[in-house]
């Protein structure tokens, strides 16, 4: 497994090494001690799977403390544009947005840590979306940005997406409150 720094600090693209023959591939999306050995001692508690159709947009969701959670996300089938952004006031990157391919065909995860919210669009037929979570989903402490906030001016790289009521109602990044503090 190979992990990259992104510019936004604790956010990780991760390669994890993939075995190809005629039959297909095989590798492990997770393994506990090889994470820990690379310093990431992460508990999750709840795995969630979505399916969605060539333009749907999911996102940008976050949830405040005390379910904050961490996601390690990955596409099993198909292929997306994975879009974050840091709420962490006082970061470097904070009010910016990080996005990255991840797909069937690259493997590639993305470790997302608490305080960012996370979307994503989907750019094939379909889509089979995993993510592990450090925290479990709680209704009430959910948030979402609307996709569309003209000022994080994110490329999702589709026309006429499909959006979700919920999606819609999204506040902009200007009036969320601060919910978490770069600790650097």
């Amino acid at each position: 497994m190979k992990i990259y720094k992104t510019e936004f600090p604790g956010l990780l693209l991760i390669e994890p090494k993939v075995f190809s023959d005629q039959r297909g591939y095989f590798f492990e999306s997770y393994n506990k001690s090889k994470f820990d050995d690379e310093g990431l001692k992460l508990n999750f508690v709840q795995d969630n799977i979505s399916k969605s159709v060539y333009g749907t947009i999911r996102g940008l969701h976050f949830q405040i403390n005390p379910f904050a959670q961490g996601k390690l996300c990955q596409v099993i089938k198909g292929e997306v544009l994975d879009v974050v952004v840091d709420l962490r006031k006082g970061s470097p990157t904070y009010g910016k947005h990080y996005s990255v391919i991840l797909s069937e065909e690259n493997h590639l995860q993305l470790w997302v840590p608490e305080g960012f919210a996370h979307g994503f669009s989907v750019l094939s037929e379909e889509a089979v979306f995993h993510y592990k979570c450090t925290n479990f989903y709680n209704r009430d402490s959910e948030r979402v940005i609307r996709f569309n906030d003209p000022d994080l001016k994110i490329n999702w790289q589709i026309d006429n997406p499909i959006v979700s009521e919920k999606d819609m109602q999204g506040l902009l990044l200007s009036d969320i409150p601060t919910y978490f503090t770069y600790q650097g």
